[in-house]
């Protein structure tokens, strides 16, 4: 029945299989690749800024120097020269780590697979912020856990309202959280870093809790002014660490990794072993070569500059052009903007209409587990050119206006529609949420 919409194999799925659905936003998003429309919902790297020649010619005496190497099977647990450059690289954030203890994985994604598989049984705990980066979300929608969101604000996740989230979780039985999900540095999607004096009260208020860390640091060496942010695993040995190349060099080779504890890192890679055998040699020795023979850290200062300039295109056309009632983020790192609309407004139900005068974002809603941030929406200044973040926030502005426009003259509309099966939803997150 080639060719259908027909299920021969419903009633064999797994009960994890069950709720999975493509988002209902991703339809939209073949709309939004058109060349006219201007998208700031996408999160990919401006890979373009890399010196190309030099990555080439770098493949090419790679395949021709270790050509055997590069395409035959290896570690599970990675390729020990790259994990003992992923730790000069983590060095550069405050962590002290040994080769020994990081596994290389297919992105950090994979990472957030692995840990998910190891410590959440159907209906755990994980406890993370809200707004909370969708790829993450799907990861432990996947492992079958309950999603509990803490508020950030403009300083990050907020002390006491994760306190209060886990004294509340532990009185409630058989609720006791089991991970606590962060992303310390330039968040995505919110944008902010949590504060230096917070780092230490949220770890103390884990660890009275028995909730293990995660932190997850894509972006922490794209700061726009001032030194990497410490990461939390630096002073907290027991914080499982995830990083990327994806954001500093290639997404495309889908290098990333895994810093953990000697018996989590065992497990981590048995794991490894049975998803992928051993993560692409090729890809592997292709970054270590780029460590080894690039201006990798200048290369970072380009790419820092090149995203606050983008930054600034899109703070300043916000503050010139957007309407009253609406407010946002003012990042100092990363790639995001969180939107905050004025209150009535719904970015999910206003998607279609921007879509229709060509801007494209990604709605709040994407980013959380319940189906609740209709009231927000998150844009992305890392890939369009200075010019085009402007038309696509004066696009945008004019949406938003037009919306606010429609309240006042017919009142509130329908409630926002969350997802209903939210929690189950496991949909795999594409370029455009990244």
């Amino acid at each position: 029945m080639s060719g259908t919409t027909y299920d021969d194999y419903t009633a064999s799925y797994a009960a994890r299989a069950q709720g999975m659905t493509a988002s209902e936003i991703r339809a939209l998003f073949s709309v939004a690749s058109r060349p006219e429309v201007v998208s700031l919902a996408g999160g990919m790297p401006y890979v373009s800024a890399l010196s190309l020649d030099a990555v080439g010619d770098l493949l090419g005496d790679l395949v021709a120097s270790r050509g055997a190497a590069a395409l035959q099977y290896a570690s599970a647990q990675g390729d020990a020269g790259l994990r003992e450059h992923i730790c000069e690289v983590m060095r550069l954030e405050g962590i002290a780590a040994s080769p020994d203890d990081v596994v290389v994985t297919v992105g950090s994604q994979q990472g957030l697979d692995l840990v998910s598989r190891i410590f959440l049984d159907p209906g755990d705990v994980v406890v993370a912020e809200g707004p909370s980066y969708v790829g993450a979300l799907a990861a432990f929608a996947a492992a079958e856990a309950r999603i509990v969101h803490v508020p950030m604000d403009d300083d990050g996740l907020v002390p006491a309202a994760l306190a209060e989230t886990l004294e509340r979780l532990a009185a409630a039985a058989g609720q006791q959280a089991k991970l606590l999900y962060t992303v310390p540095a330039f968040h995505n999607p919110a944008g902010v870093t949590l504060a230096a004096g917070r780092r230490a009260e949220i770890m103390d208020i884990a660890a009275r809790h028995g909730v293990i860390v995660v932190e997850d640091n894509p972006y922490g060496l794209l700061g726009f002014e001032q030194s990497p942010p410490a990461a939390l695993r630096g002073e907290h040995p027991g914080v499982i660490y995830l990083g990327t190349f994806s954001k500093t060099f290639a997404p495309g080779l889908r290098v990333g990794w895994v810093l953990a504890p000697p018996a989590v890192r065992d497990k981590l890679v048995l794991l490894n072993e049975a998803a992928v055998l051993c993560p692409p040699t090729l890809s592997q020795l292709a970054v270590a070569a780029y460590l080894e023979t690039q201006p990798w850290q200048e290369q970072i200062k380009v790419f820092r500059e090149l995203y606050r300039d983008r930054r600034d295109a899109m703070l300043d056309t916000l503050d010139d052009l957007m309407p009253a009632g609406t407010a946002w983020t003012r990042p100092t790192g990363g790639f995001y903007v969180w939107l905050r609309l004025a209150p009535g407004l719904d970015a999910k139900a206003m998607l279609p209409r921007a879509i229709a005068e060509r801007v494209a974002y990604v709605p709040g809603t994407a980013f959380y587990a319940d189906g609740t941030g209709a009231g927000a929406l998150r844009l992305s200044y890392c890939y369009p050119p200075p010019d085009r973040i402007r038309e696509g926030v004066r696009r945008l502005a004019a949406v938003v206006e037009a919306e606010l426009d429609l309240l006042r003259t017919f009142g509130a509309a329908a409630a926002p529609h969350g997802d209903r099966d939210a929690r189950l939803r496991a949909d795999s997150p594409g370029p455009e949420l990244a």
